[in-house]
């Protein structure tokens, strides 16, 4: 019996000494530096900004419920009733085309252009003075919006095309230097790191690794670039008096004043997005599957 009751004690004891501790509770501390704190500090102004403005606005004695009865009947009348007494089938499609042909062409005239910068803004093919000198412009460019920088060449050209073409392709320039230069950054560095110690020169390098490697990357770019572009030739057929189908919804909507008119012309537009868009998926698919 006494045996019997040393054993059992001696492993009662070992068991409570190797029992592991439970390991204590690490609460997650959430590191906040300083770029956090100034981001929710700002996020904080702008929405207390926000809610003053909208306490202390002058409504003009509004009434905002009959506002947004009258809104969707208009948007009823657009939609479930468009025609067009001023504008034919046959001259909204031709419009339509003078939409697309101003995205074509400054899609074009920016891609050729920023190709070249790209290649200069690109860290692992350019000096690292140029290549900040290079990003610091577009950089600056890119941040004026293209509305901007048509009106811009609207007072130096004058209203019409050439102002809407150089505006936008100032803009796509930018846009498009920045896609294409981060392209060619994602590199392997080994394989331009061989052709260098193979005694290719920078042209060689460019035509003969860059470039095919980054093929389909460009192409992707420059199409997203298109659908971009063929917005902003809406917007800017009325802004700058540019023609197309942008110049035909403004002399509808602030001229003519025919809601009918306006909702055929926005479903034209609304068909063409959704054909860029369809056209670009599929071309994106068949690039990434070959690639």
């Amino acid at each position: 019996m006494q045996l019997e009751a040393s054993l059992n004690e001696y492993s009662q004891n070992r068991g409570s000494e190797e029992k592991p501790e439970r390991p204590a509770r690490v609460k997650s501390i959430r590191v906040v530096n300083k770029a956090s704190l100034l981001m929710g500090m700002v996020l904080l102004l702008l929405s207390g900004l926000t809610i003053y403005a909208l306490l202390t606005m002058d409504y003009k004695n509004i009434d905002l419920l009959k506002g947004l009865t009258d809104t969707l009947a208009n948007f009823k009348t657009m939609f479930s009733k468009p025609h067009s007494p001023h504008l034919n089938i046959g001259q909204a499609l031709y419009q339509l085309l003078i939409t697309l042909g101003l995205a074509f062409l400054t899609t074009v005239l920016g891609g050729i252009i920023a190709l070249f910068l790209g290649l200069l803004a690109a860290r692992n093919l350019s000096n690292p003075m140029l290549t900040n000198l290079v990003k610091g412009i577009i950089a600056f460019i890119r941040a004026v919006p293209t509305i901007l920088w048509v009106l811009i060449f609207a007072v130096a050209a004058g209203l019409g095309s050439a102002a809407a073409v150089i505006g936008m392709t100032f803009h796509s320039v930018s846009y498009l230097t920045k896609a294409y230069s981060e392209s060619f950054e994602d590199l392997d560095a080994g394989t331009i790191e061989a052709l260098k110690a193979s005694g290719a020169n920078w042209w060689q390098i460019v035509s003969q690794a860059v470039l095919p490697a980054s093929l389909s990357y460009l192409i992707s770019w420059t199409f997203m670039r298109f659908e971009i572009n063929f917005g902003n030739a809406v917007a800017m057929g009325a802004a700058a008096g540019a023609a197309g189908i942008g110049f035909e919804l403004f002399m509808a909507s602030e001229f003519y004043f025919d809601l009918g008119e306006v909702g055929m012309i926005t479903y034209l537009i609304l068909a063409c997005a959704m054909i860029l868009e369809a056209v670009s998926t599929g071309l994106k698919g068949r690039l990434i599957g070959e690639g």
